[in-house]
């Protein structure tokens, strides 16, 4: 019985955390390029990539991707602490 406790908050810690984890990286979709535009105060990223600049927009696509990678990494790690906790515990 003990066992499929642990088994069902492993599932429920999966899916709040999968969820929580989607919010993070939908959040970092809208607040990294904003972030991104506010260190370069001196390089509008839009009208570079408009004037088809190549080098800013694969800087600005990199970095961005980057950093929305770091961030589903954090999510992922956080997610797979959460099923180990429950599954010990």
């Amino acid at each position: 019985m003990e066992a499929l406790t642990n088994i069902g908050w492993a599932a429920i810690f999966a899916i709040v955390g999968g969820l929580v984890g989607v919010a993070l990286v939908m959040l970092s979709l809208l607040l990294l390029p904003r972030l991104l535009d506010r260190l370069t105060p001196n390089l509008d990223e839009d009208k570079e990539i408009a004037r088809g600049n190549q080098a800013v927009a694969e800087y600005f696509g990199r970095v961005v991707s980057a950093g929305i990678l770091g961030v589903s990494i954090v999510a992922a790690a956080a997610v797979l602490g959460g099923i180990i906790a429950a599954l010990h515990g």
